[in-house]
């Protein structure tokens, strides 16, 4: 497995995962201000006002999501909680944390929040795909023994590349929603509800070839959130779309 610390900065050591993790940031920052300037409704200082507010919570929500799920550890490990640079942080969490960023800035400025989360949504996806590098080099959120040829070893067992699995899905949901959708869009929001949608789908079935998933009782979480995303979204491009009809 690849050495998880990129370079010793003073004594501290800066993680793969925390490089990964901020690239993805800057290329979801770079690529919603660029749409929304394709749109007349959301100025681009929202989305500076948003980073600003979003991805601190949004890393804030990320890391509850995971300790709350994995208790039993941190219950007895206190110190731990606050520990991220090693892993442990749960991309559903940090979805809904934006999401509630995102609902009550734009209330508070009059924005429509779908138009808003239209423009974020690409670059989000594409911030996930990089940021799955970050478990690549932590040797975490693979999957169980494979004979198939792409597999990694990890300790000595090969397994599915479950991170490059979803990595490989994030990209193409942001090809698919910033080159084709955007720019085709009928209606606001459904750029949002189709990311929701197609993440979920892709998930769901990854999640479930994964050895390190959030438990709630014997299902796993992700498979359960993502089942209710798909519900959520699928509400809101259907109701979304005959707005927009009437």
């Amino acid at each position: 497995m690849p050495n998880p610390v990129a370079f010793t900065l003073f004594g501290l050591e800066i993680r793969w995962y925390g490089i990964l993790i901020g690239l993805g940031v800057i290329f979801a920052y770079e690529l919603a201000k660029y749409l929304t300037r394709q749109t007349e409704n959301i100025p681009e200082v929202a989305i500076d006002d948003f980073l600003i507010m979003g991805v601190p919570l949004g890393v804030v929500g990320a890391r509850v999501w995971y300790v709350i799920f994995e208790w039993d550890y941190y219950s007895q490990h206190i110190s731990e909680i606050i520990n991220i640079r090693q892993g442990g942080l749960a991309i559903h969490g940090g979805i809904v944390a934006g999401i509630l960023v995102g609902l009550i800035y734009c209330k508070k400025k009059g924005y429509h929040f779908l138009d808003m989360a239209d423009c974020v949504a690409p670059g989000l996806a594409l911030a996930q795909g990089i940021g799955r590098w970050g478990n690549f080099m932590n040797g975490e959120a693979h999957g169980g023994p494979t004979d198939l040829p792409w597999g990694i070893l990890v300790n000595g067992v090969r397994v599915h590349p479950t991170f490059l699995y979803e990595s490989i899905l994030d990209v193409a949901i942001f090809f698919f929603l910033f080159f084709v959708i955007f720019k085709r869009r009928k209606f606001k929001g459904q750029v949002f509800a189709l990311y929701g949608i197609l993440y979920s789908i892709g998930r769901y079935f990854i999640e479930g070839m994964r050895t390190d998933s959030l438990m709630i009782g014997p299902f796993r979480t992700a498979q359960i959130t993502s089942i209710l995303l798909i519900v959520a979204c699928l509400i809101i491009y259907v109701v979304a779309s005959k707005r927009e009809k009437q």
